[in-house]
């Protein structure tokens, strides 16, 4: 007998004979002789709607108490599917219970729409599992120090997922999904795009921090920290499949790193359209403005990825740094009016039509060339790159969004990723 969770997203839960496909492959767990703790999605569709009324009505951002607002319109969501998801275990004949985060509680910080868990009392899905019950508990939420609803951001079902697993010391967390594992890239894009059997944690993060959408990347910094065996497997299989089959079958993320691991020179192709460039032009190159200028960002809780500072010319520099298109307008606006006059930047300019490529792989490790190589073949289909990052396992470059599919595909036929074992620089 072992306790596993299983996270089902919004596709899965879209509708009530999906939920009822979910109820009945839980059921097979459990008949199988699992302890089953289950975080559902809302249903597809359904944080968008809800979010879309509250936009209607109140398009700006006034401030803190409407992201306030947001979390307690947008959390109805999943209790809706933990509700409907027991109704359906109960008319499988397994018993079931379900809570909210806020029930449990699940503890978070107080930063509204993208909190972060600081804390999870596990005794009410402890006593549900003892009771020999299905425990289900919302993805997406728990509850600040001062009683408040908050939500984790988009994906954080996986968050919450991984952190209850962490938290009960589960022996495995399977994310149920519309996707049947990892692929070297997005399939959509790229057509040859495998699917990986494994890949490890700091890839993994990599590649969710890239663009990724497979999963969230604090679900797959939280599993790499606690150690949890996380994997990643379709919801669109037979619910009836063998058990067995079932359990090696997706990507499974892991900390262990074998031999076959450390030869690949790439895994995968990531990239993400949901970037923007903003430079802070003129800027007088003097110790504290890096500070001055992201210090602010920060204060109204945007996150800052890729960031460069050109070289200083009669005492001015120009800096840049990337930010994500749902925070750009904003940030423009206070770089604008607040922060260049303030500094004495001579201007703000912005770019929302870039996009992000990044290629990931623990081989980069121990093999000269690799972003040269990237260089080269970007270089060879005239893409200008404009940024350009890199960690000891990635290279990430910024490019105009025009260019994006291109780049992704050309780089996934230089780097071999459509033909497993390829020798890494061949």
């Amino acid at each position: 007998m072992a306790l596993i969770v299983h996270k089902y997203g919004g596709t899965s839960m879209g509708s009530t004979e999906r939920i009822a496909s979910v109820a009945k492959r839980v059921t097979k767990w459990v008949r199988a002789g699992h302890k089953v703790v289950v975080v559902p999605s809302a249903m597809k569709g359904e944080t968008n709607r809800l979010l879309g009324l509250a936009h209607e009505l109140a398009p700006a951002h006034p401030g803190c108490d409407y992201d306030r607002e947001l979390d307690m319109l947008a959390s109805t969501g999943e209790q809706v599917s933990v509700g409907l998801l027991s109704i359906a275990l109960q008319a499988e004949g397994t018993p079931a219970i379900s809570y909210a985060g806020w029930q449990l509680p699940i503890r978070t910080s107080s930063a509204y729409t993208k909190a972060r868990i600081e804390g999870i009392e596990n005794k009410k899905v402890l006593a549900g599992l003892a009771a020999g019950k299905v425990v289900i508990v919302t993805g997406f939420q728990g509850m600040d120090a001062n009683g408040h609803i908050t939500t984790l951001g988009r994906g954080g079902s996986d968050t919450s997922a991984v952190a209850i697993a962490a938290a009960l010391k589960a022996d495995e967390c399977l994310i149920f999904t519309d996707v049947d594992g990892i692929y070297t890239s997005d399939p959509r894009v790229v057509p040859e795009a495998r699917r990986l059997s494994t890949i490890s944690f700091e890839e993994m993060m990599e590649m969710a921090s890239l663009g990724s959408k497979v999963l969230q990347l604090r679900s797959v910094e939280l599993a790499g920290k606690y150690k949890v065996r996380l994997r990643v497997l379709s919801s669109f299989t037979p619910w009836d499949i063998d058990i067995d089959t079932e359990d090696k079958s997706g990507t499974l993320i892991t900390y262990e790193e074998d031999e076959k691991m450390e030869h690949a020179l790439v895994s995968g192709i990531a990239f993400t359209r949901d970037e923007t460039k903003i430079s802070v032009i003129g800027v007088p190159d003097r110790p504290g403005i890096a500070w001055q200028i992201l210090g602010a960002v920060a204060d109204i809780n945007v996150e800052v990825d890729m960031i460069i500072q050109n070289v200083s010319r009669d005492g001015k520099t120009d800096f840049s740094f990337t930010v994500q298109q749902n925070d750009f307008e904003r940030t423009l606006e206070l770089l604008k009016n607040d922060i260049a006059p303030k500094i004495g930047a001579a201007g703000v300019i912005g770019d929302p039509q870039i996009c992000k490529v990044s290629i990931v792989g623990m081989g980069m490790r121990s093999h000269v060339g690799v972003a040269a190589k990237m260089f080269h073949v970007l270089s060879a289909e005239n893409i200008n790159i404009r940024m350009i990052s890199t960690s000891e396992i990635k290279t990430s470059v910024v490019i105009d969004e025009k260019y994006m599919e291109l780049a992704v595909r050309v780089l996934h036929r230089a780097f071999h990723l459509d033909q497993p074992g390829t020798p890494p620089m061949a």
